[in-house]
């Protein structure tokens, strides 16, 4: 089957999203469509799954017009979204979820058993086999739920399936478990469009790449027959001059250490030291208790035993707010649930945890924290219309931006940083990867868990490794390769 979209145009009020925009995906191809956040590729691939209607242009299935009132009529004719931002209903199981709206029924009575069979079968094909079908979907992590969700759309039998950002909270290793599935539908002539700010997988997967910027459609190209700096170019309309930019800057003493850290359960004996100006990076697999590590150093978590040390000084945090209070921030995983509150604006979000700095006499300045907000969009390059809009109306990666600034409004001790450039678009992290060096030089020190292991090895010093809720290594960032991170958490070494 192929698709082609046609002259597709989508406004927002007075913001137009897409303006004349063309694509086509093909049975057997795989489709990149990249550009930076806000560019529309969200917005596109839900008027071709049928979330949105289109306020012009028009859609064609191997030539013959259609139209998609809803996802329901998309399905119907083979076509499935896997969304960037996750579906699920958090009190449901991971069953009732992949079944959703289309539970197997006989005379009218629904056939549990079956779904609980076919749920582990197609877990098990995407690599989550041990997965309990029957758990709620809100005790898994959120690259646990990205599994599921492509579970639920794989079970659909799509003709044509769309990922938007699949690999965002995956590891190496799921992600080439999902490359491998992704080849099998490839070769039964499935079509696959693939929105994805990673670089690297694009040259590795997919057959075409088509780029959108402020919602025009700039260019098609073959993946083979073009390169990293021509996409990048085609996507911000200049040349980026470094991908992970250096950091030159003087390690000072200790700021953070931990001894002995263990949690209710999940992680246990960590222990590491964190230096003024150093970035220790995180690394493991899914489940191995890398965001843990973050969750009870703010107090998210319980802490059970061990020791903190904030600048020689015993820490004791028993809930986020003794954290912030103390000096540490955190960048988590899970913006929607956890970084943002969605119904408020650009302004209050990033100046929330901090509204202390903006008040005289317990009335806020509002002249001083629009400045400051202003300043925060600019160096970040938040892309909105202005500080008012309801953050809920960004894009996924202008959302990430936002965690990060109000982080930013006053510079932590030491900053937790949980998968902080995900979602973000090529340029994006470049501004991200520029901000963690000023704040290393201004002395902050950085925690940083990312599945990304060019970004962990190109930004860290040192890189700790998990693996099954234990530390199994520390090891110098320049000295090492990604081989060596993944045999670490795979295999695992002698604690440091």
């Amino acid at each position: 089957m192929k698709v082609t979209m046609k002259g597709i145009s989508k406004s927002f009020g007075p913001v137009q999203v897409l303006d004349g925009v063309d694509f086509a995906v093909a049975g057997g191809e795989i489709h990149a469509l990249v550009g930076e956040n806000g560019a529309g590729k969200s917005t596109l691939m839900k008027i071709l799954s049928g979330a949105y209607s289109t306020d012009g242009g028009g859609i064609l299935l191997d030539g013959e017009a259609v139209t998609f009132r809803s996802t329901r009529d998309a399905e119907a004719l083979g076509i499935a979204i896997i969304h960037q931002e996750l579906n699920m209903i958090p009190q449901l199981s991971v069953m009732d979820n992949l079944f959703l709206g289309r539970e197997p029924n006989r005379l009218g009575v629904i056939e549990r058993g079956r779904m609980r069979g076919e749920s582990a079968g197609w877990l098990s094909k995407v690599g989550a086999g041990h997965i309990d079908v029957n758990w709620a979907a809100e005790t898994l992590s959120i690259g646990l739920q990205q599994l599921v969700e492509i579970a639920k759309a794989l079970s659909l039998n799509a003709r044509v399936l769309i990922m938007d950002e699949p690999t965002a909270s995956l590891t190496d290793r799921e992600i080439g478990t999902l490359f491998a599935i992704m080849t099998d539908l490839k070769s039964r002539g499935v079509g696959i469009v693939y929105v994805s700010h990673r670089m690297e997988e694009i040259f590795k997967i997919c057959d075409k790449v088509s780029v959108l910027r402020d919602g025009h459609f700039v260019g098609e190209r073959v993946v083979a027959q073009t390169g990293f700096d021509e996409i990048v170019k085609m996507m911000v309309g200049r040349e980026l001059k470094e991908r992970f930019p250096k950091r030159e800057v003087a390690i000072g003493p200790v700021r953070l250490k931990v001894d002995d850290l263990t949690d209710d359960g999940h992680i246990t004996g960590i222990h590491f030291e964190v230096r003024a100006g150093e970035v220790m990076g995180v690394a493991g697999l899914i489940g191995a208790g890398r965001s843990r590590i973050l969750n009870t150093l703010f107090g998210v978590n319980r802490r059970v035993s061990g020791e903190v040390l904030l600048d020689g000084k015993p820490l004791a945090i028993e809930s986020p707010a003794d954290a912030i209070a103390a000096g540490l921030g955190f960048v988590t995983e899970d913006r929607k649930s956890q970084g943002l509150v969605l119904g408020l604006s650009l302004r209050e979000n990033i100046t929330l945890v901090h509204l202390k700095k903006y008040s005289r006499a317990g009335i806020i300045d509002r002249e001083s924290e629009h400045i400051a907000v202003k300043d925060l969009m600019d160096e970040l390059q938040i892309r909105a219309r202005d500080a008012e809009l309801e953050v809920k109306a960004l894009s996924g990666g202008n959302q990430q931006k936002v965690v990060f600034a109000k982080w930013l409004a006053e510079p932590p001790k030491v900053l937790l940083l949980d998968e902080p450039t995900r979602g973000v678009d090529v340029g994006g992290k470049a501004e991200i990867y520029h901000t963690i060096n000023r704040l290393a030089a201004a002395g902050s020190a950085i925690v940083m868990v990312s599945s990304e292991l060019p970004e962990v090895l190109a930004m860290s010093d040192r890189i700790l490794v998990m693996r099954e809720g234990r530390q199994v290594a520390i090891v110098d960032a320049k000295a090492a390769n990604q081989e060596q991170i993944m045999t670490a958490a795979t295999e695992g070494l002698r604690a440091s």
